[in-house]
């Protein structure tokens, strides 16, 4: 049995009732209503109508003063990094453009236009590996550790000096 999906974005601040349903969609979560259509045919069709209520979440907007809360607590740049609490680190990657894996929350992602790099929080150190996937001219993997005694600002300087 085929089954064809339609999609409509309802953009809303109010309760709505769903289509054939006794369920109440609220404007802060995505959720779906659905409708059966049967088309005549060889072979069964049907017709799912998906309709998709989206709203900002003020969930993004906590985050957000969070981190903005923790970026205020960083230390002095010349501290080392392991005076920084992991919330103040965490803060401080996402500000240099890093994106914590779904995986592995100690490991972290960055995409420069140069170089793709792969940055681990280890137990004992900070590792960087810059990943030859990634655009320009690494014949292999290349990877440097950093020591948390080292000050957060040479700890930038270095990672983001690239490969």
């Amino acid at each position: 049995m085929n089954c064809v999906y339609t999609f409509k974005f309802v953009p809303s601040g109010v309760l709505l009732p769903c289509a054939q349903s006794n369920l109440h969609i609220s404007s802060s979560s995505a959720s779906f209503t659905h409708r059966w259509r049967s088309y005549a045919s060889s072979s069964p069709i049907r017709r799912k109508t998906l309709t998709l209520v989206y709203s900002k979440s003020s969930e993004a907007e906590e985050v957000s003063d969070t981190e903005d809360e923790w970026l205020k607590k960083l230390p002095e740049k010349n501290k080392p990094l392991y005076s920084h609490s992991l919330p103040c680190i965490e803060a401080w990657l996402r500000k240099l453009g890093f994106y914590q894996s779904k995986d592995d929350r100690a490991v972290w992602l960055i995409q420069k236009p140069d170089w793709h790099a792969q940055l681990s929080l280890d137990v004992t150190d900070l590792c960087i590996r810059y990943l030859k996937s990634g655009p320009g001219n690494l014949e292999r993997d290349m990877e440097r550790r950093f020591s948390y005694a080292l000050s957060r600002e040479d700890t930038e300087n270095a990672i983001l000096g690239g490969p």
